[in-house]
């Protein structure tokens, strides 16, 4: 009977891909299988109880809360043109320099991504905003797309993160540790970005010329005033997580309502404005929430059909080093980024792949980072690449699909480093986390509260130990 239950949940995994070929709509795929396989498993009866008891258990799940408030926090601040006001001043520092206004725009991205949490949103606010300023001052066409493009990946890997809260919530994770977890990574991708641009741009200034206007040190202090914003709302979210001030759940409503009342008294609101802003966070909830629906049905089948725990043995026999494991992965995600969105992935393969990460003893927070890493690129890769759909519909007929997809070429490359990087050091991932961990621990061990303990870290006075 194993040997049957492992057999029809690896034909599952098949039809879902098949209906995902087909042009299904992924959470009615998976919705599908997962109630059918269950059905063949057990029972329809059974099949039932899931999808009306389980599925709302789950979606009841007070961390999903998180998902609305730090989308509705990034529709705010985009709405409210805070996003414009990080990449001027990011312009105004570097644009003299060969490739500086492509180094602002992956500034300005990972500025974004900081308060919106979504891949796209980012790459789509940018692309209004920096697109155009390259294009102007002479920049190669795919350098201009191709660098807004994969910076706005950097939304899936800089906190606050949509596939970060779904990834924690699916493995059990902590969604504060893995927030803290992605910002090295993050800060290391757009870094290692920045240092790729301008070292093309030194070798071929025609690449990315620089901006013609001289531009003062008063009118580049002016422009830091109003990046202001972003970095507030960053860090009274980061930071209040860090600190143990409020949760994960209470941090989103916090950052929501912190982007509502800068940008209302800032005088950038209107109520056209506002209900933008809502119905956009409305919308991609909405099919946020619809594919987490499906997924808990598949999830199920996948752990009653043992799919997973199969291919976790397969794992171990084959090779008892967890590199060679995490490479195979690799390999597999990269070739699913190819016609499948973020989302999907992670939810189709998370039931299959946890299994074989528990066997080798795998840090799961690690491998979340690494795994978001995987997601990031596939946003970029041909012949799907979201972020590049999604900004060549900004930019319009003005630069081809074709040369979007030529200019990630390089970005590809970088990922391709920094994902190495990532896999080789996990204590780059891990740092933070691990501060975090003993910054707590100490605060319960000794009774103090956040505020207090800075106070006295501040003064010397914090004891050792």
């Amino acid at each position: 009977m194993t040997v049957e239950r492992e057999l029809i949940g690896g034909l599952g995994v098949l039809l879902m891909i098949a209906l995902l070929f087909l042009r299904v709509p992924v959470a009615f795929a998976m919705l599908l299988v997962g109630w059918g396989g269950i059905s063949v498993l057990r029972s329809t009866g059974a099949a039932d109880a899931v999808l009306s008891a389980d599925t709302f258990r789950m979606l009841l799940n007070f961390d999903l809360t998180t998902i609305p408030s730090f989308m509705l926090m990034g529709y705010i601040a985009y709405v409210a043109g805070f996003t414009r006001d990080v990449y001027e001043a990011a312009r105004q520092w570097f644009g003299r320099l060969p490739g500086g206004l492509a180094a602002a725009s992956t500034i300005g991205c990972a500025s974004f991504a900081a308060v919106s949490g979504s891949s796209l949103a980012t790459a789509a606010a940018m692309g209004k905003i920096a697109v155009p300023e390259m294009l102007r001052q002479g920049y190669d066409k795919g350098l201009a797309t191709g660098v807004v493009a994969a910076s706005g990946t950097l939304g899936s890997l800089i906190p606050p993160s949509v596939l970060m809260i779904l990834y924690a919530v699916f493995t059990q994770q902590s969604i504060a540790l893995l927030f803290l977890a992605g910002i090295i990574p993050g800060i290391l991708s757009a870094a290692i970005y920045i240092a790729m641009i301008q070292t093309r741009a030194y070798i071929n200034p025609k690449l990315a010329p620089g901006m013609p206007d001289r531009i003062s040190f008063r009118q580049k202090v002016s422009a830091m005033k109003g990046a202001w914003a972003i970095g507030l709302l960053f860090l009274m979210v980061i930071g209040g997580i860090m600190l143990g001030v409020f949760t994960p759940m209470e941090a989103g409503a916090i950052g929501a309502t912190g982007a509502f009342l800068i940008a209302l008294f800032a005088g950038r609101l209107t109520k056209e404005k506002v209900t933008l802003a809502f119905i956009d966070t409305l919308r991609q909830t909405g099919a946020i929430f619809a594919i987490i629906f499906g997924a808990i049905v598949f999830t199920r089948f996948i752990a009653l059909s043992g799919v997973g725990q199969y291919l976790a043995d397969v794992a171990s026999l084959m090779s008892d080093r967890a590199i060679f494991v995490i490479i195979a992965l690799s390999v597999i995600y990269l070739i699913l980024g190819t016609f499948m969105g973020p989302i999907e992935i992670m939810l189709i393969t998370l039931p299959i792949v946890i299994p074989v990460m528990d066997s080798y003893g795998i840090s799961l927070l690690w491998f979340g980072i690494i795994m978001i890493k995987y997601l990031e690129i596939g946003l970029i890769t041909p012949p799907l690449g979201f972020n590049v759909y999604m900004l060549s519909s900004v930019v319009g007929r003005q630069v081809p699909i074709a040369t979007i997809f030529r200019g990630v070429t390089w970005f590809l490359a970088m990922d391709i480093v920094t994902l190495a990087l990532l896999i080789g050091f996990p204590a780059i991932s891990l740092f933070l986390p691990d501060v975090y961990i003993t910054w707590t621990s100490f605060l319960r061990v000794e009774n103090l509260g956040a505020m207090e303990a800075i106070w006295l870290w501040i003064t010397g006075s914090l004891p050792s130990g």
